[in-house]
């Protein structure tokens, strides 16, 4: 063996101990590490949808880290059981406070409606449904066409209400003319009590169309309606109302002054201009 190759087994012992002596190092220091405090977080076992009643069966336990707490989250699953979700959830997502409804509200639709608010579904199809973009957390505007009794403009488009949130997208079935079933969809919005009358009254009375809005839009835009005749130009929109001046007549002018002069026997009057 040469003086090369010692060397080289040298230098490789020696860089062996070094990284022995610095994983020492390491695994002594993580065995002294102070251990992170854990708590149990109920999530959801799957994705759910809105109006669900949980259980055991669709929640789970996981470790979370104790000095992370989420506000509102639960540690039993005993704690949030038997209440409805009122917005959906994804897989494993923490299960919150604000989002169940009491335990007196039930599960299904009905548990959440928020109090004074009412659900209304009305029939669509796919161009009303904005060809299945409307689904539920959306939110439309509803637009109705109509003709106004006794009006001359013919059909009339007016937006009735505004950053409308849906609750429901589905199905129910009902019978065609030859009393056949046939599958119609539905969407289900939550307005308020006045609201609920101005939506039954378009959908009875006139189409309904919806509109789909970006969920963080919340301005009222209150468009002005749209005639029928002003915008295929059958008609132009009613003249405004022209008042008929009066004619004003000049002031007169003053009478002048009249002057009695007498010479001797002699009486006359002249007249002199009233400045």
């Amino acid at each position: 063996m040469n003086r090369r190759m010692i060397g080289g087994l040298a230098v490789a012992v020696i860089i062996g101990l070094l990284f022995s002596s610095y994983v020492y190092r390491r695994l002594q220091l993580l065995s002294n590490a102070r251990p992170v405090p854990t708590r149990l977080l109920v999530v959801a076992y799957r994705s759910m949808q809105l109006g669900t009643r949980l259980d055991a069966q669709n929640l789970r336990m996981i470790s979370w880290p104790g000095d992370e707490p989420i506000p509102g989250s639960f540690s039993r699953i005993e704690d949030c059981a038997g209440r409805a979700l009122i917005t959906p959830v994804a897989e494993n997502e923490p299960i919150l406070e604000e989002r169940l409804a009491p335990k007196e509200a039930g599960a299904g639709l009905p548990a959440t409606i928020p109090e004074g608010m009412r659900a209304v579904s009305v029939a669509v199809n796919d161009v009303v449904g904005v060809a299945g973009f409307v689904i539920p957390g959306t939110m439309v505007d509803v637009l109705v066409t109509g003709q106004v009794p006794g009006a001359q403009q013919g059909f009339i488009t007016r937006t009735i209400l505004e950053n409308v949130r849906v609750l429901a997208a589905g199905q129910k079935v009902e019978q065609d003319r030859d009393g056949k079933p046939t599958s119609v969809p539905v969407v289900t919005l939550l307005v308020s009590p006045d609201d609920a009358a101005k939506l039954t009254m378009g959908a009875t009375q006139g189409r309904i169309q919806l509109a789909l809005r970006n969920t963080i839009d919340t301005k009222v835009a209150e468009p002005a309606p749209v005639l029928q005749a002003v915008l295929f130009g059958g008609a132009a929109p009613p003249a405004p109302h022209k008042t008929t001046a009066r004619k004003i007549e000049p002031p007169r002018p003053p009478s002048p002054y009249v002057v009695e002069v007498l010479t001797g026997t002699k009486k006359e009057e002249k007249a002199f201009a009233n400045p």
